[in-house]
């Protein structure tokens, strides 16, 4: 029998999450996305990780526009295919998998039409994370908008300010 006290203060202090991702690197994460924008445009990444009995932890991150350097062009996050091809890529030579993606928004976290319509990863259960502000201010978790992709353009909100409070944690037992 294996025991974890982090396993366990985790289930005490984020009993319902799916989603985890060390305090520290999500504050890089969202400084980078944050400095990338230039709180001019969007900026976002895919977050890289590991799933294990429906939990996800996320331990990387690799932006958009390192995997397609037009990326942010238009203003909001636009990857063409080839940006796949290299995201697949990596994730087999690192041994992780996309857990999630995470970018930023001008204003509120809200979805916008565009982002539910093309989910960057359209795959059933894949979270995908707005970031209000074009992050500025920093990774306050509270002001994230959580969507969950359940499949055919549609979507389920797991944001706080709606009652997913623990379904995405950043924190210091992720």
């Amino acid at each position: 029998m294996s025991f974890s006290i982090k396993a366990t203060i985790r289930a005490f202090v984020a009993p319902e999450c799916t989603l985890m991702c060390p305090r520290p690197l999500w504050t890089n994460i969202v400084r980078e996305l944050h400095r990338r924008g230039a709180n001019r445009h969007e900026a976002g990444v895919f977050l890289l990780g590991h799933e294990s009995e429906g939990k996800r932890v996320v331990t990387g991150a690799i932006y958009y526009d390192e995997l397609d350097p037009s990326a942010y062009e238009s203003g909001v996050c636009i990857l063409h295919a080839p940006a796949f091809a290299r995201l697949w890529s990596l994730c087999r030579e690192r041994s992780v998998s996309v857990v999630g993606d995470a970018h930023t928004h001008p204003g509120a976290s809200y979805q916008s039409e565009s982002d539910r319509k093309n989910p960057m990863v359209a795959r059933a259960g894949h979270v995908a994370i707005i970031i209000p502000d074009y992050a500025r201010g920093g990774p306050d978790t509270r002001r994230l908008g959580v969507y969950e992709y359940r499949g055919n353009h549609a979507w389920t909100d797991r944001s706080p300010r709606v009652g997913g409070k623990h379904f995405f944690y950043a924190g210091l037992w992720s």
